[in-house]
């Protein structure tokens, strides 16, 4: 009896150590994957920001030997949602997603939940941010304060124009933060407020219309720099550039050449590589089951005139 007793005992305790092992195999071989796939589905790519927030993306994970699909929903909310349901059905590790509508989005990012992909959501935050797994973005409220803060400093009072993009929480920011630093002061007065949807060509039409109304204008603020640059244009064609103060935001070369030339006033400068490569080693600490910060903010630059130099206009900061 006592050898049955014995043999049994060996027999468990060899069967435990095997599916120790076996287990153990199993849960080394869920944790560890040899290769991850990302999906990306920008606002635009229409805009060198995107395109450069996208490489800085892509840098890290190519150099991870892995694998972006980069998409373009161009301004298109019903083709973004699809985009994202295609690249669940891909199935992609993790996606990047700067909302084109912030609201309208939430759709697709529930089916990602549902899927159990994370999303990572660049410079303009979504409306549901519990969908999301974490939120990197530049300091947008703040960008429209210092541009507010130069204007005062440069003008005692003002007639001011917003072209802002309503449907973008990164431009809702900055135009209420410029906003909110004026408010309560009757000499600067904000005389129009429309749309451009961040676009040069759609900024210069709404300008043109503006300074047909408000010719008395002195002052534009601008929710980016390719909106600032189609407000300057509209007022060159009337020869009133000079006269003006436009502010942007982003920091393109383009536009910090602008500013060295004395087109431009300002820009609130971002930096959309910085952006990028923090969204992709936030992507992957989340995917190596690391616990990330829900929002990561990254600071911007005021440059004008005075520090132009210092940054240079042949690329991005």
């Amino acid at each position: 009896m006592k050898k049955v007793l014995v043999i049994l005992l060996v027999l468990s305790m060899v069967v435990g150590v095997l599916f120790g092992c076996s287990t153990e195999r199993n849960n080394n071989k869920s944790q560890l994957k040899t290769s991850y796939k990302f999906g990306a589905t920008y606002m635009t790519l229409n805009n060198p920001f995107f395109v450069l927030l996208n490489k800085g993306i892509k840098d890290v994970v190519e150099a991870n030997g892995d694998k972006l699909i980069a998409l373009d929903p161009a301004l298109d909310s019903d083709k973004q949602i699809s985009q994202i349901e295609d690249l669940i059905s891909q199935g992609v590790d993790a996606i990047f997603v700067t909302p084109v509508d912030w609201k309208d989005i939430r759709p697709a990012l529930e089916a990602a939940q549902r899927a159990g992909i994370p999303i990572i959501n660049v410079d303009a935050p979504v409306y549901d941010t519990e969908l999301v797994a974490s939120i990197i973005a530049s300091d947008n409220y703040n960008a429209g304060v210092i541009c507010a803060n130069d204007m005062m400093r440069k003008l005692n009072k003002a007639k001011i124009v917003i072209l802002e993009h309503p449907t973008a929480k990164s431009a809702i920011d900055r135009t209420q933060g410029f906003i909110d630093t004026i408010a309560g002061m009757e000499n600067y007065e904000i005389v129009a407020r429309q749309s451009s949807e961040g676009q040069l060509e759609q900024a210069m039409s709404v300008m043109q219309n503006i300074i047909k109304v408000n010719p008395e204008i002195n002052v534009v603020m601008a929710l980016n720099d390719p909106t600032a640059m189609g407000a300057i244009a509209a007022l060159q064609a009337v020869e009133s550039e000079e006269k003006i103060l436009v502010y942007g935001i982003d920091g393109a070369p383009e536009t910090k050449q602008m500013i060295k030339d004395r087109k431009m006033t300002a820009t609130a400068a971002q930096s959309p590589m910085t952006i990028g490569t923090t969204a992709a080693q936030v992507a992957y600490d989340i995917l190596a089951g690391k616990e990330v910060e829900k929002e990561i903010f990254v600071d911007v630059i005021f440059i004008d005139i005075y520090n132009v130099d210092e940054y240079g206009t042949t690329g991005w900061q």
